[in-house]
């Protein structure tokens, strides 16, 4: 049964498109290395805007960080003249280190996450065992948003959306006419994300998925990941509710929920862990802030064994 709280914020959004609000200008940033589609949405008359999923360069087998993927948002930002309002994050990614603790020192903005956020701390708190100088009370972020919380990119209207399963705190971003879909959902050749992260759960991804197909189907999705499906020669990440629900290989019209589940549970099972897992989960649930140092003046990630 579908949750009340959920569809009353579905239907916010259907009665805000309604109302013909104004558009944003969408400039998206692809990082290869961890197939991450980033985002820059801005309000074409106040100039204020927002990042969505940025990315922090990691070298695994050097433990080196760079800014160079999240060098080119900030110029976008500067030579465009766009007055960043918010750094907002779909969840804590485990495939790439966010870089929104930069980008804000250097551009300032909010930065932003689902309030499940604490969840996930809790459960990766204790397999990373760090101890009571971690908060684990979404405190790292500046805002925590509530499923169906407005909010605005200068005048153009926004929501946050709880879409849970590939983690508990995933959120979609409303803004204007166009919905950041984080890693719910990707191109319709390639499918679904993954559910078997610890909190994941293929029931809750399904109902999310079917939450966000509920929109209208001229509705632009603005994915966070491609990974190229076989056959396709170009990376993608933007398509339609209408594509989504017509042509999703795993989730289009018709799927049931038992049917999406026994599937998705099969493929997750046969599925290696991202390569940057533990790195970036550490980092992310820290709001993109790395480690402090330690007494000889450098930081230190955590490598847990047999833990995942």
């Amino acid at each position: 049964m579908a949750d009340p709280n959920l569809m009353a914020a579905t239907q916010q959004i259907f009665e805000s498109r309604a109302s013909r609000l104004p558009s944003g200008i969408v400039k998206s940033f692809f990082d290869e290395a961890t197939n991450t589609a980033s985002h820059v949405i801005h309000d074409p008359v106040t100039m204020q805007g927002a990042v969505i999923d940025s990315v922090l360069d990691f070298d695994a087998a050097s433990g080196r960080t760079s800014t160079k993927s999240a060098d080119m948002l900030i110029a976008y930002v500067r030579t465009t003249g766009i007055t960043l309002e918010w750094l907002l994050e779909t969840h804590a990614h485990a495939d790439h280190l966010s870089a929104a603790p930069y980008i804000q020192q250097q551009c300032g903005g909010a930065l932003a996450i689902g309030r499940e956020i604490i969840t996930v701390q809790a459960v990766f708190g204790k397999i990373f065992n760090l101890g009571t100088e971690f908060a684990r009370d979404g405190s790292e972020f500046d805002w925590l948003f509530e499923d169906g919380h407005k909010f605005a990119i200068g005048d153009i209207p926004a929501m946050a959306l709880h879409v849970p399963g590939h983690t508990p705190a995933d959120l979609a971003y409303v803004i204007g006419d166009v919905v950041f879909t984080g890693d719910t959902l990707f191109m319709p050749d390639f499918g679904t994300a993954r559910a078997d992260f610890p909190g994941g759960d293929a029931g809750q991804l399904y109902r999310s998925i079917r939450r966000l197909l509920a929109l209208p189907e001229d509705t632009r999705l603005l994915l966070c990941h491609d990974y190229k499906a076989p056959g396709r020669d170009d990376y993608v990440w933007e398509t339609t509710v209408g594509a989504e629900r017509t042509g999703n290989v795993h989730a289009h019209d018709g799927i049931s929920e038992d049917a999406f589940c026994a599937m998705r549970n099969a493929r997750d099972a046969t599925l290696g862990m991202p390569k940057l897992i533990l790195p970036s989960v550490q980092v992310n649930i820290r709001a993109g802030h790395l480690p402090p140092p330690e007494a000889n003046g450098t930081r230190y990630l955590k490598l847990p064994l047999n833990a995942l």
